[in-house]
C-alpha cells in the first residue's frame, strides 16, 4: 500500500450541488492545480466545455493563482458534476475574498440550480409519459 503524500490544511471548504450530483470542494495554499477525484481536470472532464464551466468563477473574479482546487464529487452525469464543482469554486472563492461576492452573483455564479429530475407518478410510464391510450 503506497502512502499518499501530506497535504496542507484546506484554507477554504465547500459544498457545491447540481441535479444529483454533489462537489466536496477544498482549496488549498498551491500553483491553481485543479484535482477531481485524485485526477487532474483534463484527466476527469474531457470535453472542453465542462472544464470552461468549473473554472468560469475563476476567469470572472480574476483569481485562482495561490490556490489548489481539489474536489470529490459523487452522483449525477458529467454535466451535472462541472456545475456542482463550479459552484462549490464560487462559494470557496467569496469565503476567502468577500469582495467577490458582488462580481460572482452578478455572474450567476452562487445561485443553485434547483431543477431535479421529476419523480415518477404511478399508473405512468414516465412522470408524465402516460401509456397509450387504446380504444378496444
Amino acid at each position: 500500500m503506497s502512502k499518499r503524500p501530506k497535504l496542507p490544511a484546506p484554507v477554504s471548504q465547500t459544498t457545491g450541488r447540481r441535479k444529483a450530483a454533489v462537489a466536496r470542494v477544498r482549496f488549498r495554499p498551491g500553483q491553481g492545480a485543479i484535482t477531481v477525484n485524485r485526477k487532474t481536470i483534463e484527466e476527469y472532464f474531457t470535453s472542453a466545455n465542462h472544464r470552461m464551466v468549473v473554472t468560469e468563477p475563476f476567469r470572472v473574479a480574476n483569481a485562482g493563482e495561490g490556490y489548489d482546487v481539489d474536489a470529490t464529487i459523487d452522483g449525477g452525469g458529467v454535466s451535472g458534476q462541472a456545475g456542482a464543482l463550479r459552484l462549490g469554486i464560487a462559494r470557496a472563492l467569496v469565503g476567502l475574498d468577500p469582495e467577490l461576492r458582488s462580481t460572482l452573483k452578478r455572474a450567476g455564479l452562487l445561485t443553485r440550480d434547483s431543477r431535479k429530475k421529476e419523480s415518477k407518478k404511478y399508473g405512468l410510464k414516465k412522470a408524465r409519459k402516460a401509456p397509450q391510450y387504446s380504444k378496444r
